[in-house]
Protein backbone atom coordinates (compact mmCIF):
# COMPACT_ATOMS: atom_id res chain seq x y z
CA UNK A 1 0.00 0.00 0.00
CA UNK A 2 1.53 3.30 -0.86
CA UNK A 3 1.98 6.20 1.41
CA UNK A 4 -0.75 8.85 1.91
CA UNK A 5 0.80 12.70 0.66
CA UNK A 6 0.32 13.68 4.07
CA UNK A 7 2.09 11.07 5.37
CA UNK A 8 5.20 11.46 2.41
CA UNK A 9 5.23 15.30 2.82
CA UNK A 10 5.80 14.72 6.79
CA UNK A 11 8.22 11.83 6.64
CA UNK A 12 10.18 13.09 4.24
CA UNK A 13 10.22 16.44 6.42
CA UNK A 14 9.01 18.76 3.63
CA UNK A 15 6.23 19.88 6.41
CA UNK A 16 7.39 20.59 9.90
CA UNK A 17 4.12 20.47 12.20
CA UNK A 18 4.82 23.02 15.07
CA UNK A 19 3.31 21.75 18.59
CA UNK A 20 0.13 22.03 19.51
CA UNK A 21 -3.62 20.46 18.18
CA UNK A 22 -4.50 20.04 14.92
CA UNK A 23 -7.61 20.57 13.34
CA UNK A 24 -8.27 18.14 11.07
CA UNK A 25 -11.50 19.74 8.42
CA UNK A 26 -13.88 16.82 6.82
CA UNK A 27 -11.73 14.59 5.97
CA UNK A 28 -13.33 11.38 4.88
CA UNK A 29 -13.33 8.15 7.46
CA UNK A 30 -10.50 6.34 5.42
CA UNK A 31 -8.64 9.53 5.40
CA UNK A 32 -4.60 8.87 6.50
CA UNK A 33 -3.56 10.20 9.80
CA UNK A 34 -0.61 7.50 11.07
CA UNK A 35 2.44 10.26 10.62
CA UNK A 36 -0.02 12.78 12.70
CA UNK A 37 0.25 12.90 16.86
CA UNK A 38 -3.05 11.15 18.00
CA UNK A 39 -3.25 13.26 21.18
CA UNK A 40 -3.04 16.42 18.70
CA UNK A 41 -6.12 15.19 16.42
CA UNK A 42 -9.25 16.99 16.40
CA UNK A 43 -11.68 16.61 13.88
CA UNK A 44 -13.77 18.44 12.38
CA UNK A 45 -16.79 17.63 9.98
CA UNK A 46 -20.58 18.36 9.26
CA UNK A 47 -21.25 14.89 7.45
CA UNK A 48 -22.37 12.48 9.70
CA UNK A 49 -21.64 9.18 8.65
CA UNK A 50 -18.01 10.29 8.62
CA UNK A 51 -18.47 12.16 12.08
CA UNK A 52 -19.50 9.09 13.32
CA UNK A 53 -16.88 6.80 12.25
CA UNK A 54 -14.40 9.24 13.46
CA UNK A 55 -15.95 9.49 16.90
CA UNK A 56 -16.00 5.75 16.90
CA UNK A 57 -12.32 5.71 16.66
CA UNK A 58 -11.54 7.81 19.58
CA UNK A 59 -11.22 11.13 18.38
CA UNK A 60 -12.72 14.58 19.48
CA UNK A 61 -15.12 15.62 16.57
CA UNK A 62 -16.81 18.96 16.29
CA UNK A 63 -18.38 21.38 13.75
CA UNK A 64 -16.71 24.06 14.44
CA UNK A 65 -12.91 24.78 14.21
CA UNK A 66 -11.15 25.93 17.16
CA UNK A 67 -8.01 27.99 17.84
CA UNK A 68 -5.31 25.56 16.83
CA UNK A 69 -1.30 25.09 15.85
CA UNK A 70 -2.05 23.45 11.84
CA UNK A 71 -5.35 23.16 9.84
CA UNK A 72 -5.40 20.46 7.24
CA UNK A 73 -7.76 21.36 4.53
CA UNK A 74 -9.15 17.68 2.94
CA UNK A 75 -10.59 19.39 -0.37
CA UNK A 76 -14.69 18.57 -0.66
CA UNK A 77 -15.77 18.52 -4.43
CA UNK A 78 -18.25 21.76 -4.01
CA UNK A 79 -15.57 24.59 -4.94
CA UNK A 80 -17.11 27.51 -2.84
CA UNK A 81 -16.95 25.03 0.41
CA UNK A 82 -12.97 24.55 -0.21
CA UNK A 83 -12.42 28.23 -0.49
CA UNK A 84 -14.65 28.84 2.68
CA UNK A 85 -12.53 26.48 4.37
CA UNK A 86 -9.02 27.60 3.40
CA UNK A 87 -10.18 30.99 4.94
CA UNK A 88 -11.61 29.45 8.24
CA UNK A 89 -8.27 27.47 8.27
CA UNK A 90 -6.28 30.59 7.88
CA UNK A 91 -8.38 32.47 10.69
CA UNK A 92 -7.93 29.39 13.31
CA UNK A 93 -4.73 28.24 12.22
CA UNK A 94 -0.72 29.25 12.31
CA UNK A 95 0.05 26.73 9.05
CA UNK A 96 -2.32 25.68 6.95
CA UNK A 97 -2.01 22.43 4.84
CA UNK A 98 -4.42 21.88 1.78
CA UNK A 99 -4.93 18.45 0.90
CA UNK A 100 -7.19 16.97 -1.82
CA UNK A 101 -7.63 14.72 -5.35
CA UNK A 102 -7.49 16.30 -8.68
CA UNK A 103 -11.29 15.43 -9.41
CA UNK A 104 -12.07 17.29 -6.40
CA UNK A 105 -10.72 20.29 -7.44
CA UNK A 106 -7.54 20.73 -5.77
CA UNK A 107 -5.22 21.85 -8.36
CA UNK A 108 -7.69 24.92 -9.53
CA UNK A 109 -7.73 25.59 -5.51
CA UNK A 110 -3.69 25.86 -5.54
CA UNK A 111 -3.13 27.47 -8.27
CA UNK A 112 -5.54 30.24 -6.98
CA UNK A 113 -3.50 30.24 -3.53
CA UNK A 114 -0.29 30.60 -5.82
CA UNK A 115 -1.47 33.48 -7.66
CA UNK A 116 -2.48 35.23 -4.57
CA UNK A 117 0.68 34.15 -2.07
CA UNK A 118 3.75 33.26 -5.17
CA UNK A 119 5.12 30.49 -4.81
CA UNK A 120 4.30 27.54 -2.25
CA UNK A 121 5.67 24.13 -1.90
CA UNK A 122 3.52 21.00 -2.70
CA UNK A 123 3.25 17.76 -3.49
CA UNK A 124 1.79 16.17 -6.01
CA UNK A 125 1.20 12.39 -5.90
CA UNK A 126 -1.47 9.72 -5.69
CA UNK A 127 -3.81 11.79 -8.84
CA UNK A 128 -3.80 14.71 -6.13
CA UNK A 129 -2.19 17.16 -4.43
CA UNK A 130 -1.21 18.58 -1.06
CA UNK A 131 0.33 22.04 -0.25
CA UNK A 132 0.94 24.14 2.60
CA UNK A 133 1.45 27.98 3.54
CA UNK A 134 1.64 30.08 7.03
CA UNK A 135 -1.80 31.21 8.14
CA UNK A 136 -2.79 34.51 6.08
CA UNK A 137 -5.47 36.53 5.91
CA UNK A 138 -5.50 36.94 2.18
CA UNK A 139 -8.42 34.70 2.16
CA UNK A 140 -10.73 36.26 3.96
CA UNK A 141 -12.66 37.07 1.31
CA UNK A 142 -13.31 33.50 0.82
CA UNK A 143 -15.30 33.22 3.92
CA UNK A 144 -18.55 31.27 3.68
CA UNK A 145 -21.55 33.62 3.95
CA UNK A 146 -24.16 32.85 5.99
CA UNK A 147 -27.37 30.73 4.33
CA UNK A 148 -29.30 33.03 1.74
CA UNK A 149 -31.91 32.76 -0.39
CA UNK A 150 -31.30 31.76 -4.07
CA UNK A 151 -32.95 32.94 -6.87
CA UNK A 152 -35.45 29.86 -6.03
CA UNK A 153 -36.73 31.58 -2.69
CA UNK A 154 -35.20 28.99 -0.73
CA UNK A 155 -32.62 29.18 1.55
CA UNK A 156 -29.35 27.41 0.79
CA UNK A 157 -25.42 27.48 1.69
CA UNK A 158 -22.18 26.71 -0.08
CA UNK A 159 -21.60 23.03 -0.27
CA UNK A 160 -25.19 21.84 -0.03
CA UNK A 161 -26.17 19.70 -2.88
CA UNK A 162 -28.72 21.65 -5.69
CA UNK A 163 -27.42 25.11 -4.01
CA UNK A 164 -27.93 27.21 -7.21
CA UNK A 165 -31.58 25.34 -8.26
CA UNK A 166 -34.32 23.28 -7.26
CA UNK A 167 -33.34 19.91 -8.35
CA UNK A 168 -35.30 18.38 -11.55
CA UNK A 169 -35.55 14.74 -9.82
CA UNK A 170 -37.16 16.27 -6.54
CA UNK A 171 -39.33 18.44 -8.53
CA UNK A 172 -40.72 15.53 -10.37
CA UNK A 173 -40.97 13.10 -7.43
CA UNK A 174 -43.93 15.70 -6.02
CA UNK A 175 -45.58 16.45 -9.15
CA UNK A 176 -46.08 12.74 -9.15
CA UNK A 177 -47.16 12.33 -5.45
CA UNK A 178 -50.69 11.84 -4.23
CA UNK A 179 -53.49 14.07 -3.15
CA UNK A 180 -53.49 12.45 -0.05
CA UNK A 181 -50.38 11.18 1.73
CA UNK A 182 -49.67 8.74 4.85
CA UNK A 183 -49.90 10.27 8.70
CA UNK A 184 -46.48 9.73 9.65
CA UNK A 185 -44.32 10.19 7.40
CA UNK A 186 -40.08 11.25 6.33
CA UNK A 187 -37.97 12.36 4.05
CA UNK A 188 -34.60 10.12 3.65
CA UNK A 189 -31.92 12.20 2.63
CA UNK A 190 -33.77 15.29 3.00
CA UNK A 191 -31.25 17.97 1.98
CA UNK A 192 -32.37 21.88 2.60
CA UNK A 193 -36.22 20.63 2.76
CA UNK A 194 -37.11 21.11 -0.48
CA UNK A 195 -39.94 18.12 -0.60
CA UNK A 196 -41.17 19.25 3.13
CA UNK A 197 -43.71 21.77 1.51
CA UNK A 198 -45.50 19.80 -1.19
CA UNK A 199 -45.56 16.96 1.20
CA UNK A 200 -47.40 18.98 3.59
CA UNK A 201 -49.59 20.41 1.31
CA UNK A 202 -51.14 16.84 0.84
CA UNK A 203 -54.22 15.71 3.29
CA UNK A 204 -53.79 13.62 5.91
CA UNK A 205 -49.93 14.33 6.50
CA UNK A 206 -49.72 14.72 10.61
CA UNK A 207 -45.75 14.48 11.07
CA UNK A 208 -42.72 14.41 8.80
CA UNK A 209 -39.29 14.07 9.88
CA UNK A 210 -36.80 15.13 7.93
CA UNK A 211 -33.40 13.38 8.17
CA UNK A 212 -30.27 14.71 6.50
CA UNK A 213 -26.62 13.62 7.00
CA UNK A 214 -24.88 16.77 5.91
CA UNK A 215 -25.32 20.03 9.11
CA UNK A 216 -25.10 22.55 6.15
CA UNK A 217 -28.13 21.53 4.46
CA UNK A 218 -29.71 20.19 7.91
CA UNK A 219 -29.30 24.13 8.74
CA UNK A 220 -30.81 25.67 5.47
CA UNK A 221 -34.01 23.05 5.87
CA UNK A 222 -34.80 24.41 9.29
CA UNK A 223 -35.15 28.09 7.61
CA UNK A 224 -36.92 26.76 4.72
CA UNK A 225 -39.64 24.76 6.84
CA UNK A 226 -41.53 26.27 9.70
CA UNK A 227 -44.45 23.75 10.33
CA UNK A 228 -45.22 22.23 13.47
CA UNK A 229 -45.73 18.79 12.09
CA UNK A 230 -41.67 18.81 11.14
CA UNK A 231 -39.21 17.25 13.19
CA UNK A 232 -34.97 17.77 11.65
CA UNK A 233 -32.21 14.81 12.19
CA UNK A 234 -28.90 15.09 11.56
CA UNK A 235 -27.89 11.23 10.80
CA UNK A 236 -26.84 8.79 8.29
CA UNK A 237 -30.10 7.80 6.88
CA UNK A 238 -29.24 3.97 6.37
CA UNK A 239 -28.82 3.67 9.88
CA UNK A 240 -31.98 5.72 11.23
CA UNK A 241 -33.40 4.04 13.87
CA UNK A 242 -36.76 5.94 14.61
CA UNK A 243 -40.44 4.79 15.46
CA UNK A 244 -42.18 3.15 12.04
CA UNK A 245 -43.15 5.41 9.60
CA UNK A 246 -46.69 5.22 7.48
CA UNK A 247 -44.96 6.91 4.34
CA UNK A 248 -41.15 7.77 3.08
CA UNK A 249 -40.62 9.91 -0.05
CA UNK A 250 -36.73 10.38 -1.01
CA UNK A 251 -34.77 11.08 -3.72
CA UNK A 252 -31.15 9.43 -2.77
CA UNK A 253 -27.93 10.45 -3.35
CA UNK A 254 -26.05 8.22 -5.58
CA UNK A 255 -22.77 9.82 -5.32
CA UNK A 256 -20.00 9.36 -2.72
CA UNK A 257 -17.42 10.66 -5.06
CA UNK A 258 -17.65 11.96 -8.98
CA UNK A 259 -18.17 8.44 -9.97
CA UNK A 260 -22.34 6.78 -9.80
CA UNK A 261 -22.35 4.76 -6.58
CA UNK A 262 -25.56 2.51 -6.54
CA UNK A 263 -25.06 1.09 -3.91
CA UNK A 264 -25.85 4.05 -1.80
CA UNK A 265 -29.08 4.34 -3.29
CA UNK A 266 -29.63 0.65 -2.38
CA UNK A 267 -28.84 1.40 0.77
CA UNK A 268 -31.76 3.40 1.19
CA UNK A 269 -34.44 1.05 -0.24
CA UNK A 270 -33.18 -1.18 2.41
CA UNK A 271 -33.57 1.17 5.09
CA UNK A 272 -36.79 2.66 4.04
CA UNK A 273 -38.26 -1.27 3.89
CA UNK A 274 -36.99 -1.17 7.58
CA UNK A 275 -38.24 1.74 8.98
CA UNK A 276 -41.69 1.47 7.20
CA UNK A 277 -44.26 -0.35 9.44
CA UNK A 278 -46.16 -3.20 7.24
CA UNK A 279 -48.91 -1.15 5.57
CA UNK A 280 -45.94 1.32 4.89
CA UNK A 281 -45.44 2.88 1.21
CA UNK A 282 -42.59 4.42 -0.23
CA UNK A 283 -42.04 7.13 -3.19
CA UNK A 284 -39.06 7.37 -4.83
CA UNK A 285 -37.15 9.25 -7.79
CA UNK A 286 -34.04 8.23 -9.65
CA UNK A 287 -32.18 8.82 -12.09
CA UNK A 288 -33.08 6.02 -15.49
CA UNK A 289 -29.65 4.85 -15.76
CA UNK A 290 -29.75 3.49 -12.00
CA UNK A 291 -30.44 -0.23 -11.58
CA UNK A 292 -32.62 0.28 -8.52
CA UNK A 293 -35.93 -2.17 -10.04
CA UNK A 294 -33.90 -5.64 -8.57
CA UNK A 295 -33.24 -3.77 -4.91
CA UNK A 296 -36.69 -2.59 -4.55
CA UNK A 297 -38.70 -5.86 -5.30
CA UNK A 298 -36.36 -7.99 -2.99
CA UNK A 299 -37.54 -5.65 -0.26
CA UNK A 300 -41.07 -4.62 -1.19
CA UNK A 301 -44.11 -7.07 -2.25
CA UNK A 302 -45.80 -4.64 -4.56
CA UNK A 303 -43.37 -1.65 -6.64
CA UNK A 304 -45.15 0.29 -9.36
CA UNK A 305 -43.16 2.84 -11.86
CA UNK A 306 -45.64 5.67 -11.64
CA UNK A 307 -43.69 8.70 -13.39
CA UNK A 308 -40.88 8.82 -15.80
CA UNK A 309 -39.50 10.63 -18.25
CA UNK A 310 -36.15 11.22 -20.57
CA UNK A 311 -34.33 11.73 -17.20
CA UNK A 312 -35.92 10.31 -14.00
CA UNK A 313 -38.38 7.41 -13.34
CA UNK A 314 -40.18 7.50 -9.51
CA UNK A 315 -41.51 4.19 -8.12
CA UNK A 316 -44.67 3.76 -5.37
CA UNK A 317 -43.37 0.09 -3.46
CA UNK A 318 -45.50 -0.75 -0.57
CA UNK A 319 -46.07 -3.93 1.82
CA UNK A 320 -41.82 -3.87 3.23
CA UNK A 321 -40.19 -7.58 3.16
CA UNK A 322 -38.34 -7.90 6.03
Amino acid sequence: MSQSRLSTAIEDGLIALPEGNIALMRPPATYDVSSLPRDAVQVMHGFFPDYAAWQSAGYPVMQDVPKVSVAIVVVPRAKALARAMVAEACAKAELVIVDGQKTDGVDSLFKACRKTLGDIPSLPKGHGRIFWFAATDAFADWAAPPPAVGAHGYFTAAGVFSDGAIDKGSAFLADALPTKLPARMADLGAGWGYLAAPVLARDGVKSLDLIEAEALSLDCAKLNVDDPRVSFYWADATRHDATVYDGIIMNPPFHTSRAADPSLGRAFIQAAARLLAPHGKLWMVANRHLPYEATLNECFRNVDMIASNGAFKVFHANRPQR
